[in-house]
């Protein structure tokens, strides 16, 4: 009746072996680290750079602790206090930085787990700590809405003379503050340039004809609707650009999140150097595509024989060339929709391949068409200082926005090049109006008063269960220990974020958890009372509660999914850990703790008593016997219910 078959226990240390491996990290700890990363777009952070960082601290004669490891896109190094973390800060700055003014590295103060080597093989690492736990930077960044509109204005004022210009229409178009104005010398052209405005670009601006002297004129002005779309456009673009940047960087969960109209939160957990975060924001990049001056001037321009020509502007590549480029951009990042790399289909050739969404297929449709032999040069922008990527020969017109760029380039730059060109641009600018550092001192406090609150609760709970339930009590408190064991095991396992909500949700958990043993263990008194021997007892207790134990976590598990799906930020973190404490409760509670009770009495074949503190009567006044007395009076029980039933068979006959 009480008796696990053997494939349940070995569910059960299988369940308990793996949560405790996958805990263990978490006690373990982190250490002070100095974290290198690229600190411009087209700089790759690889072998040597680490090389570069170990001759550095050699050559300082700082001590790691343990090696410096290559981490992805940066090198980290650990070191066993801040002292030293700071000297070997300024030792590494000026190795691999010799141009203080323009640094290709950003070497960052961070926090590094200490998990061994042996639980990292096996992908058991701690938990992300949040903000408020392991200290770091938080900003807020005010985007600038206006800056946006202008943007956009500008691309839409370039759009429509190549769009006229396309149809053959003539006539001079201008921006005069936030309209467009297009003269034309006859009616004829204005109606039809109305037609082409209405047609191409009816869902963003709004037409007016009018005249002026001899000019017949259209002045076009973005819909209200429309700034709406194109701001909301510029938020959702930022963040997604943020996001490139900043996990590009190794830091862990950063937290990228809008707030309001027109802000952003940014929270980077571990950062404690400001300047060193303003250098990663300072770090996005803008992509512009625009056509090479080879004109007699431009090619002199380039070979450094002349000046750059009017409407034109130098910039050096990848290898220090001089490439001159004209100041029209074609389109931007925007208009890019992705970029990965590949090889050429005819030469096998290393190449990089673009999808470009609607607007950008036709405009570089028509660019290619009109520039076949020509070269085009795609430019990235960071810090206010541009640099040519690549500036391949256009071989064709290239329609359907599928794009190739291809020529003298290997797998490795081809990865790099794509990689560059996914990060995409700020669709606005944005400037911080609000930072504030969290440093790890009030984050390990935080730690402590949290850890503290749920052992205390713990405690609090145990002592109550075994003195109340005796051994049954000590049996529920095991499989609370298990309960929490598991919890931080999943939470280990999804690499979730844990934050001081989480730390509560947590605490909450552990009540919630004994609840259900507490049902269950009422159960057994229960079925005790109505005079049901200890095995039965047990049988039944743990078969009835199921039910109500049931049907109270799934109505609690309801209300956390709607935290989960409705809430954001601190309130998302507790409902994470809500819900999965109250599926890992289920297990330890009910299966687990069963096991533990099967295990202990299901092979007594004549059990007298059971552990589980005193049996009340219904109404609590006088308590019927102990433990053992009750299984003692349980056979005389018996034998007065089976007399008195067979005597009234027996009147009942008689009658």
């Amino acid at each position: 009746m009480n008796r696990y078959p053997w494939w349940k226990y070995i569910i059960i240390a299988v369940v308990v072996l793996i949560s405790t491996l996958y805990t263990l990290p978490n006690f373990f700890g982190e250490a002070p680290a100095v974290q290198v990363s690229s600190g411009k777009a087209t700089v790759k952070v690889d072998a040597t750079t680490l090389k570069r960082v170990e001759d550095a601290l050699a050559a300082a004669k700082v001590a790691v602790d343990g090696k410096a490891e290559l981490d992805g896109n940066s090198v980290r190094a650990r070191f066993a206090s801040t002292e030293v973390q700071k000297q070997a800060q300024d030792a590494i700055s000026k190795a691999i930085n010799p141009d203080a003014t323009d640094p290709a590295f950003v070497v960052a103060l961070n926090l590094v787990p200490q998990t061994p080597q042996w639980l990292r093989s096996l992908y058991a690492n701690p938990m992300y700590l949040g903000l408020d736990l392991r200290g770091g930077i938080h900003l807020m960044l005010q985007v600038d809405m206006a800056g946006a509109i202008d943007k956009r204005i500008d691309t839409l004022t370039s759009d429509i003379r190549t769009s006229l210009r396309g149809k053959d229409i003539r006539g001079r178009t201008s921006r005069e503050g936030n309209s467009i104005v297009m003269r034309f010398s006859a009616a004829p052209a204005q109606q039809a340039a109305k037609n082409l405005i209405q047609d191409q670009f009816g869902l963003d601006l709004a037409v007016v004809e009018s005249t002026q002297g001899t000019d017949y004129l259209l002045t076009a002005s973005i819909k209200p609707d429309a700034v709406k779309r194109i701001q909301e456009s510029a938020l959702k673009q930022n963040i997604s650009t943020l996001n490139n940047r900043v996990n590009e960087l190794g830091v862990a969960e950063p937290v990228i999140q809008q707030q309001g109209l027109d802000r952003i939160v940014v929270q980077l957990p571990g950062v404690q150097d400001t300047a060193t975060v303003k250098k990663i924001i300072g770090r996005i990049a803008t992509l512009q595509v625009r056509m090479v001056d080879e004109s007699s001037e431009g090619l002199a321009a380039e070979r450094g024989q002349g000046a750059v020509p009017f409407g034109a502007e130098r910039y050096l590549d990848r290898n220090g060339q001089a490439v001159i480029v004209k100041r029209d951009v074609i389109f931007s990042g925007e208009n890019l929709t992705d970029a990965q790399a590949g090889f050429d289909n005819q030469t096998q050739e290393a190449a990089v391949h673009l999808t470009l969404d609607a607007k950008g297929a036709r405009i570089f449709k028509d660019v290619t068409r009109d520039n076949v032999g020509k070269r085009m040069a795609i430019l990235l922008f960071e810090k206010g200082k541009g640099e040519v990527v690549t500036a391949p020969v256009i071989r064709s017109e290239i329609a359907g926005g599928r794009v190739q760029i291809s020529g003298r380039m290997t797998t490795v730059e081809a990865n790099d090049t794509a990689l560059l060109l996914r990060a995409g641009s700020l669709a606005a600018p944005m400037e911080i109006i609000e930072e504030r550092t969290i440093g790890p001192t009030l984050g390990a406090d935080n730690i402590a008063k949290g850890f503290n609150s749920v052992i205390y609760g713990f405690i609090v709970v145990v002592a109550f269960m075994c003195v109340y339930y005796r051994f049954f009590g000590l049996i529920s408190s095991i499989a609370l220990s298990v309960n929490l064991l598991m919890l931080v095991s999943v939470l280990s396992m999804i690499q979730a974020t844990l934050t001081l909500p989480g730390m509560a949700a947590i605490a909450l958990a552990l009540g919630m958890a004994i609840d259900s043993n507490v049902l269950i263990n009422e159960r057994v008194r229960e079925e005790l009372r109505n005079g049901k021997s200890p095995q039965q007892a047990i049988h039944a207790g743990y078969e009835n509660a199921w039910a109500t134990i049931l049907d109270s976590n799934i109505t609690t598990l309801i209300a956390g999914i709607a935290l989960l799906i409705f809430g954001s930020g601190p309130v998302r973190g507790f409902a994470v850990v809500h819900c999965l404490g109250i599926l890992t409760s289920m297990f330890s509670a009910v299966f687990f703790s069963r096991g533990l009770v099967n295990l202990w009495y299901g092979s007594k074949k004549k059990l007298k008593s059971i552990s589980i503190g005193q049996v009340w009567r219904a109404d609590g006044q006088v308590p019927v016997a102990s433990d053992e007395d009750l299984d003692e009076k349980q056979p005389l029980a018996g034998m007065k219910s089976a007399l008195s039933a067979a005597k009234t068979v027996a009147n009942a006959a008689t009658k």
